[in-house]
């Protein structure tokens, strides 16, 4: 697929995927959900995830001038365009077998709040910001923001930012605990590539099983928990980056991960 709503970039084993339509604060079409959920099947080596929006937006929400005889709007349209693009591209990064880093400099909103809050690690810089903004214009969260939010926050937060519609800046969503950190807006782009090569220097087949089973806790009980917890241990365990590990204990050195 050839891509021209995003830039897909792999470099020293960090994947970067720029949501790339600046004049229109990329805004998510059914395009870009294509080009996201196919670019993710396309990481080949990479370790680690950065996602990031090119100009002054991370995404505005969904594109819903861009669709023309496609409409995302609209009762029936908002429902196959949700269960047939953006859900299947939420599903897939939120499963995905490596960590993510969401790089947040600018608005973050309605699906491009999902996405943004989809990262392992979400960094904003001091004028990005998230945005609920469905109720202005009479619809519902969508893109998991239900599920996501009240994990997040709690149930009174996630209720104010769905019904009130107001801005979170990133100052706030980091106070709140909703995002990993907020950072100076000349700081953010240093910021994730120094988190984004620590966590490519990592244990990934270990990482994947973390995402696996935080997964499992927040959709299961603890005896369900419990269980998966002991299987990824006996995958973990039977790795090459868990007997480098021991070793480099052993010899109190620093393990060199290779990421298998």
């Amino acid at each position: 697929m050839t891509y021209e709503t995003i830039i897909l970039d792999i470099t020293n084993q960090i994947a970067t995927i720029t949501l790339n339509k600046p004049e229109r604060l990329n805004a998510c079409s059914l395009d870009m959900a294509d080009e996201i959920s196919d670019a993710l099947d396309r990481l080949g080596d990479a370790r680690v995830l950065v996602i990031t929006g090119a100009g002054r937006a991370f995404c505005s929400g969904a594109d819903l001038a861009a669709r023309g005889d496609r409409p995302v709007t609209g009762g029936q349209g908002s429902y196959i365009a949700l269960t047939q693009k953006y859900n299947p591209m939420i599903l897939k990064l939120m499963r995905l077998d490596m960590p993510v880093i969401t790089a947040i400099n600018g608005p973050a909103a309605g699906v491009g709040c999902s996405i943004g809050l989809v990262g392992d690690f979400v960094l904003a810089g001091k004028s990005g910001y998230f945005l609920q903004a469905f109720v202005n214009i009479g619809l519902v969260p969508d893109g998991g923001s239900t599920w996501l939010l009240p994990r997040l926050v709690g149930k009174a937060r996630a209720t104010q930012m769905m019904m009130l519609g107001e801005k979170i800046s990133g100052e706030q969503a980091a106070g709140w605990g909703m995002i990993y950190a907020c950072v100076a807006d000349d700081a953010l782009a240093a910021e994730v590539q120094a988190l984004a090569t620590r966590l490519a220097n990592g244990p990934t087949l270990s990482y994947a099983i973390m995402r696996k089973n935080i997964l499992t806790a927040l959709e299961h009980g603890l005896s369900d928990t419990l269980l998966a917890e002991a299987e990824g241990q006996r995958t973990a365990g039977g790795s090459a980056d868990a007997r480098e590990g021991g070793k480099a204990f052993l010899e109190k050195r620093k393990a060199e991960f290779k990421g298998a």
